[in-house]
């Protein structure tokens, strides 16, 4: 099953959650700008999280709230 089918069949947030943290882990290198980099490290820092984390979290929060649109 993939992403698209669970919300083409209304697949619910934990579902959908669920989904996305299941799987293989795999590298990314994404190039964003130096002040952008360090203020989601500071924001990462002040939730108590590291900044793969903090990514990884704000990816899962779009998707499932892109899924409600």
């Amino acid at each position: 099953m993939t992403y698209a089918e669970l919300i083409g069949r209304g697949a619910g947030e934990t579902e959908i959650r669920s989904y996305l943290v299941d799987g293989d882990v795999v590298p990314v290198t994404v190039r964003i700008p130096v002040n952008l980099r360090d203020s989601a490290k500071e924001a990462a820092v002040l939730r108590g999280m590291s900044f793969s984390a903090f990514v990884r979290t704000c990816i899962i929060d779009e998707l499932v709230r892109g899924s409600e649109r």
